[in-house]
């Protein structure tokens, strides 16, 4: 679960934490070091994420012991006994297109090498160092065959990134929305795909893999554009993921139907034992992370922006959902969505 709190309503670090755990969640992400919730989140057996802000990267990259100082900040005052697992390094650092954005791709890189050696230091091997990319770093994503990284980052970020990873076995982070090309071309991929509903298939005409939706479609892509880069192996994580329970009204299909069958497939797919995977690679688990807990009322942007969570401020739940996979809703029908929305 993604823990988000650019709200100015949401629940006390200490109710959000009891809501996570009462809700079965396995792993937590945040979007800093917040102190109060890493002490809060020790008294549990979540396993957390941790992310280094943006505007950080810069030092970090270009002074190591400004890293070592983040490390000794951020990570020693709560290691090992809260499960930090995950050490993120900015956050779609390469969606970022301003000259100051270019800056900071140049230093993604060299700030991931400066705190690997940081923990190595405080002989800390057990966390694992990315950074969470959107899917705009892919120039081609269909058919998934096709997939390559964009060529203003392929050579500079994108390989040494994945020489990176290999080496330091740790994963490729990506957040991830069918919602998004879906919404963009309704009328030429089916919500069905979309959804994870499984009752349609598309054919990638140079693999012959079959896809059953765009989720895995999307994944492949990604797994195709590392292979041609020489990485076939480096194993995924989803850092986000989810369905809008709202928007504005020209927002076609953000509503609590959809993001509650989305996110019911989503769950039921990546808690399937063994693992399903996706078509160009079988078998293979890929932790996911939902976006997000809570709607968050102070993001900027459109109506969706603000509509992706689980619960509602005060806690109760949006729609009925179980993160285990292990109780599969009965009653399929969410709450109904707001009559200013489609319903697709």
């Amino acid at each position: 679960m993604n823990y988000g709190q650019l709200g100015n309503n949401l629940p006390s670090p200490q109710r959000s934490i009891e809501l996570l755990t009462s809700m079965k969640a396995g792993l937590v992400k945040l979007y800093d070091a917040n102190p109060e919730i890493l002490r809060l989140l020790s008294t549990t057996k979540l396993k957390v994420s941790i992310m280094i802000p943006n505007n950080e990267i810069a030092g970090i990259a270009t002074n190591q012991s400004m890293a070592d100082e983040w490390v000794r900040n951020n990570v020693l005052p709560y290691y090992p006994k809260t499960l930090i697992r995950y050490l993120l390094v900015g956050n779609e650092v390469l969606s970022y297109n301003s000259e100051q954005g270019h800056q900071m791709w140049n230093d993604l890189v060299p700030a991931m090498r400066n705190i690997e050696r940081s923990l190595k230091g405080q002989n800390i091997r057990d966390i694992k160092i990315g950074t969470p990319l959107a899917m705009d770093v892919l120039q081609s994503t269909f058919p998934p065959s096709s997939g390559t990284f964009r060529p203003d980052v392929r050579d500079t970020v994108m390989a040494p990134m994945l020489k990176f990873l290999n080496r330091t076995k740790s994963f490729f982070f990506i957040d991830i929305y069918p919602y998004f090309p879906w919404s963009q071309n309704p009328h030429n991929i089916s919500i069905d795909f979309a959804l994870l509903r499984g009752n349609s298939s598309i054919r990638d005409p140079a693999t012959g893999l079959l896809y059953t939706n765009l989720l895995d479609q999307m994944l492949d892509s990604l797994i195709f554009a590392m292979s041609k880069l020489g990485y076939p192996n480096i194993n995924l994580v989803v850092s986000e993921t989810g369905w809008p329970n709202s928007g504005d009204e020209e927002e076609l299909g953000a509503n609590t139907f959809n993001a509650a069958t989305y996110n019911r497939n989503l769950i039921l797919k990546m808690s399937t034992k063994p693992p399903i995977g996706t078509p160009a690679r079988p078998g293979v688990a890929i932790p996911t992370f939902i976006f997000s807990l809570f709607d968050e009322n102070e993001k900027p942007g459109s109506g969706t922006e603000r509509h992706w969570g689980l619960l509602h401020p005060d806690g109760t739940p949006i729609y009925d959902i179980d993160l285990t996979g292990k109780h599969p809703i009965t009653n399929s029908a969410p709450l109904p969505a707001p009559k200013s929305q489609f319903t697709v």
